[in-house]
Parts: C-alpha cells; structure tokens; sequence
C-alpha cells in the first residue's frame, strides 16, 4: 500500500525542480499520486477495507489542496504537472 524507498527516491527525481527539491508542489503530488494509485489496486482484492479507504480519502484532500495551490500560484507548472500524471482535473 505504501512505497518503498526506490520507487519513491524515482518519483522524487522524475518531478523535482533542482538539486536538492524534495518538498516542492510538483513532487509532493506526484507522491501521493503514486501512493493512491497504490491504494487503489488494494481495493480490488479488498473491497471491504473501510479503514484504509478513509487514509485514501485523506491523501486525495491532500493533493487536491496541494494542486489548488499550484494552480493559484503558477497556473503554467500546475498543467504541466496533470497532464504529465494524468489526473483528469
């Protein structure tokens, strides 16, 4: 359900701004991008996995305030930032 450590330094690289960028918008969605989807292929086994379902929910609220703050802060790096995780937004 979580990521391991590879996986998540290899969406850090893919979406950082600079060197040392680990906390910017761009790479904080992709993030919790990559973990949703993961969360979402466990529903499939485990449709009745309610707790886990609320953390899902939670993470969703969480990029959706990260991508609005994107969008209010540079409308140009929020497109580009969709469009290359396909999120329908």
């Amino acid at each position: 359900m979580s990521i391991d450590k590879e996986s998540k330094t290899k969406v850090i690289s893919d979406y950082k701004r600079s060197d040392k960028d680990t906390g910017s918008p761009e790479v904080q969605v992709a993030i919790l991008t990559t973990r949703i989807n993961n969360l979402a292929s466990h529903f499939e086994n485990n449709p009745k996995d309610h707790h886990s379902r609320r953390g899902l929910l939670k993470m969703i609220g969480a990029r959706k305030r990260h991508l609005t703050y994107l969008k209010n802060k540079d409308f140009d790096r929020y497109q580009a930032l969709i469009k290359k995780l396909g999120i329908r937004r």
